[in-house]
């Protein structure tokens, strides 16, 4: 058995060295320095730190946003957070490395350096797990279903806090952005046409500290760009990276080590990826999915202790039951008509019930006028009234949600709508059109408006699909296992 165990080991870090050869973060001076003396005396009694793991020593920061940082969210309170001493991964997990430990590779784009994406939450406790096992550590995690407990003092490998990837992230900054008040696309893998800033000056560029730049419209090899200035890579942009939290209002008063709610339905992302808008990178910014959800834009790095913990968080799984099948209806929302198509492709195919989200007060049909209606809308968060209404929304079980993704998420009659019923336990599988972006933000905005319904596996159509539309929608009904006519 231990035989087998070191011809494990070493394939992995074969795998390791594949991915990350050359990525090794340079020496820096900004670079935290190592704990006193009597930590490293401590360190030695431990199993060897890999060596792209850098030591970041505790400290307190401000989480959260100012309420000046423009485009912040009303759950980036500001508060005073203290992190004690943690070794952080320079690079996200690599494709290899998760292929070395789990023997398989669920993500949507190919390459060994690659990031994985494509992971749930669950994925990744259970990476964190394996990894450690392999390597003869002490497993942070024990998984009964949905629930997850961490043992602190656990060696293994673990998901940081969100307190701990915030810290790590801002590396000494107060900024939307590690690198200060904007980021570019030389900087960062993002949708680069939309920098920071864009929402506001669609139309008057010369306004924008950083000018449009490229968008990949895929993930980019760990460590493509600079590090911040304690060394990590990529903490803006490529995939969003998974932390142990359930999603949760911040506490107001001062903190030591939080851990975040004892219980939740979704569990926190951050750092946005490679098809977000500049907003949601910034530093501050919470993006939320239930935990058994893998999505292409969302991967994870890894996080070891400095020094030994204590105590076990405790993680009660709220999950919702909802059912996909019973009564369905198709809900949307349409301003060009793709996704109004897109809508009557599906119930065509499954014969449900359709209803059309519409306005009291429609939007303009001039092009560039709703683009900036609907970014003056989703600044101010509005909710504009609608004039259509679902009469009894109880007889549903399953909605098909579909939209087209505005500035990166959900138009904000949609919101009005998401907002009107009560969706308890009922199942919203969303399909978006789209000119690129995908779905952008739109899951978060969802899953936050209505966090006690089961989010199913989203469509996303790019503008009306064309001649394959049908046969994408028919592979997508099958997916969620939605019975068809």
């Amino acid at each position: 058995m231990k035989r087998i165990c070191s011809l494990l080991l070493a394939a992995l870090l074969v795998g390791t060295m594949v991915s990350c050869g050359s990525q090794t973060p340079p020496e820096q001076s900004q670079q935290p320095t190592p704990p006193p003396s009597s930590s490293q005396q401590g360190q030695e009694e431990q199993p060897q730190i890999p060596e792209n793991f850098i030591l970041v020593e505790g400290g307190t920061f401000s989480m959260g946003s100012p309420d000046s940082e423009a485009w912040r969210s009303d759950d980036e309170t500001l508060h005073t957070v203290t992190v004690s001493d943690f070794y952080m991964s320079a690079f996200e997990v690599t494709q290899a490395e998760y292929q070395a430990v789990i023997g398989s590779n669920p993500s949507a784009f190919s390459g060994d350096d690659l990031p994985v994406e494509t992971v749930s939450w669950l994925d990744a406790i259970a990476y964190c797990n394996a990894r450690s096992e392999l390597e003869g550590l002490d497993p942070a995690y024990t998984v009964e279903g949905q629930t997850v407990n961490w043992n602190r003092s656990a060696n293994g490998y673990r998901l940081p806090t969100e307190a701990e990837w915030e810290y790590a992230c801002r590396a000494g900054t107060e900024t939307p952005f590690n690198t200060e008040t904007s980021i570019s696309a030389e900087e960062s893998n993002y949708w680069g046409h939309y920098p920071y800033l864009i929402e506001d000056n669609y139309f008057n560029q010369s306004n924008l500290e950083t000018r449009p730049g490229v968008y990949r419209e895929t993930t980019v090899a760990v460590g493509s760009f600079q590090p911040n200035a304690w060394g990590f890579y990529d903490m803006h942009g490529n995939v969003g990276e998974w932390v142990w939290d359930y999603y949760g209002d911040y506490p107001a008063e001062a903190q030591t080590d939080p851990a975040g709610p004892e219980s939740g339905v979704l569990r926190v992302n951050r750092g946005g990826g490679w098809n977000d808008f500049a907003k949601n990178l910034r530093s501050a910014y919470r993006a939320t999915l239930p935990q058994d959800s893998a999505v292409f834009n969302v991967g994870f790095r890894l996080v070891r202790n400095a020094a030994a913990g204590s105590g076990t968080v405790t993680g009660s799984n709220l999950e919702s039951t909802g059912t996909q099948g019973g009564t369905m209806l198709i809900a949307y929302f349409s301003w060009g008509g793709n996704t109004r198509g897109i809508a009557e492709e599906i119930q065509a195919q499954t014969g449900a019930d359709l209803f059309e989200i519409q306005l009291v007060e429609p939007y303009s049909t001039d092009y560039n006028t709703v683009l900036e209606q609907a970014q003056q809308d989703q600044n101010a968060q509005a909710r504009p009234e609608l004039s259509t209404h679902v009469e009894d929304m109880e007889q549903y079980d399953t909605i098909l949600l579909g939209y087209p993704n505005w500035w990166a998420s959900i138009p904000m009659p949609v919101a009005s709508f998401l907002e009107e019923y009560d969706f308890t336990g009922k199942t919203i599988v969303p399909f978006c059109s789209h000119g690129g972006g995908r779905f952008g933000q739109s899951l978060t905005a969802i899953t936050k408006l209505v966090p006690e319904a089961v989010l199913g596996e989203g469509l996303a159509i790019s503008y009306s699909g064309g001649s394959g539309m049908p046969d994408d929608v028919a592979a997508w009904l099958e997916e969620n296992q939605i019975p068809t006519i």
